[in-house]
């Protein structure tokens, strides 16, 4: 009887992976981009941790660089959702977890695009460069589709303070979240890089053409942000406006805060009142002008006669304007969220008009249809937009108005600093989303828009936190939440234009060409490739 011994595997053929180890490798990326995206939420205020942003990018970028277009999508999914549900968790204040989770979910469907796109482009050379530009061209639609956009979460949002925030001033919102992801997918290429030649040493990474690229891109938006310092200035070009904030706080917390309306107005004329009392006894000096909140009065003045004749006595007893926020009846019968620039001896005089409404909020899109899984919609209003920029002409102080959301929309801000705002104010009203991180989300917008334009931004707030935000972005004054408060300031004028606010669209135009050159190099190289096979 003869016995054969078993082939034995000849030592030149890899053993096949263990099993687990193959399972191991495939989580890896999905442990990577959920960290990411953890990541980048955490970055954002209240924390105020900026320099996790690039970190959170460089994390993503391991995660996607060189997979298919569909595991992409699929990372970049994962991605989206583990940044914006916990960022968007305020939606849910009072209305319940499905409209958070929905919003949430559809917002990481188009980050979901990114990530198929990063993909596409991580095998070209200067990868990091392309993938920035392919995530700006992602924020470009968001900021725009559906229902006008939705850009709450820019990257950008997320950098209040920190070395790339001057370069705001230069090209904006779309510079600055650019400079944070290059920054974020360079150190990625570079670790890459680094794993790539680890058997070969030192030496061999610092010859390393890719390597050298790779820390270039990781280097140059941080050396750049800090060359862009010296553009951005807290100094008046035309003198100083004393500005006085009220914050009159509202009886309750909530969605039904505004069944108290009568009240909410009360509290306003209080502060006011208190304030013109401290200015007789001589605690304070006079403000040259006043600011109230978004639906400080969402009594409409103009037809009653009571909430009329409250403004004007606090006007009066200040003896300043006051740019005074309230809803109202427009001539041709619609609804208006109105600014109404009020003279303490003529009464109500300029008026703006909110142009950018929230959906689901302000008006209810298909309102029908999403009655099938909330009768909450039904709370949403039937506001329709204003269709104009303008500043208030306060005691000779031009005050640009940036009515609450439309602070997250680079055009509405733009065009109030061009129509020759030398402040900008941001009234609003965060009172329904209580003390969830959404007022702390707003004020950090406020805070990179200053920067942007160049000028100083008031925030105005029902309930809180209102605050007096230098040029330069940082805080000089705040309230706390929920409670009655007054801030008196003296504001730099400011009458220059940044290279941000005179290019206007056109760095994020350029911004997605970048992202769109890489698609295409990255399709003509995969045509390439198809035709030297066959």
């Amino acid at each position: 009887m003869t016995v054969t011994a078993p082939p034995v595997a000849s030592s030149d053929e890899p053993a096949a992976p263990p099993v687990g180890s193959s399972r191991l490798r495939r989580l890896v990326p999905v442990g990577l981009v959920v960290a990411a995206g953890l990541s980048l939420w955490a970055s954002f205020p209240p924390r105020e941790l900026p320099w996790l942003a690039p970190l959170s990018f460089a994390l993503f970028g391991v995660a996607v660089h060189g997979r298919r277009m569909r595991a992409g999508f699929g990372l970049g999914l994962l991605f989206g959702l583990a940044y914006l549900v916990p960022l968007l968790s305020w939606t849910g204040v009072d209305v319940g977890p499905l409209p958070w989770l929905a919003l949430a979910a559809a917002e990481a469907l188009l980050v979901s695009l990114a990530g198929l796109g990063i993909a596409y482009v991580s095998r070209l050379p200067l990868w990091p460069l392309w993938a920035a530009g392919v995530w700006i061209a992602d924020e470009a639609l968001r900021a725009r589709f559906p229902f006008g956009g939705f850009p709450w979460g820019k990257v950008a949002f997320g950098q209040p303070s920190g070395v790339f925030l001057p370069l705001a001033s230069l090209g904006g919102t779309p510079l600055l979240g650019f400079a944070v992801v290059l920054c974020g997918f360079g150190l990625a290429a570079l670790a890459l890089r680094v794993i790539a030649l680890r058997r070969h040493g030192a030496g061999r990474l610092v010859r390393d053409r890719a390597a050298v690229a790779a820390a270039a891109l990781t280097v140059v938006p941080v050396i750049a942000g800090a060359a862009a310092s010296p553009l951005v200035s807290n100094a008046a070009q035309d003198g100083t406006a004393r500005v006085a904030l009220i914050q009159g706080n509202v009886p309750r917390m909530g969605l039904d805060f505004n069944a108290q309306r009568r009240a909410v107005l009360d509290y306003h004329v209080r502060e006011t009142l208190k304030l013109a009392a401290r200015i007789e006894a001589g605690e304070v000096k006079r403000p040259d002008l006043v600011l109230w909140p978004e639906n400080s009065s969402d009594i409409d003045p103009y037809v009653n006669q009571d909430a009329y004749a409250e403004i004007s006595k606090a006007a009066r007893a200040v003896g300043a304007p006051i740019s005074v926020g309230a809803v109202v009846t427009a001539k041709d019968g619609t609804e208006r969220n109105r600014l109404i620039l009020w003279d303490p001896e003529t009464g109500p005089g300029a008026t703006y008009d909110k142009r950018h409404l929230q959906p689901f909020g302000e008006y209810m899109p298909y309102r029908s249809f999403f009655r099938i899984f909330s009768k909450d919609v039904d709370r949403a209003g039937e506001f329709v937009p204003g269709d104009k920029a303008v500043a208030f002409d306060m005691a000779g102080t031009k005050i640009g108005n940036v009515t609450c959301y439309e602070a997250a929309f680079d055009d509405v801000v733009r065009d109030q600093v061009r129509e020759g705002a030398q402040i900008l104010s941001v009234p609003s009203n965060n009172a329904t989303f209580e003390r969830s991180q959404m007022t702390y989300q707003q004020l950090a917008m406020d805070r990179v828009r200053a920067v942007e334009h160049g000028r100083a931004v008031m925030v105005p707030v029902t309930s809180g936190i209102s605050a007096v935000i230098r040029p330069d972005g940082s805080v000089a004054q705040h309230t706390g939440m929920f409670e009655a408060d007054t801030l008196v300031a003296d504001v730099p004028r400011r009458t220059s234009q940044t290279l941000a606010t005179r290019a206007g669209a056109w760095p994020e135009a350029l911004l997605v060409l970048v992202g769109a050159a890489g698609l295409a190099g990255a399709f003509a190289r995969g045509r390439k490739g198809r035709r030297v096979q066959d």
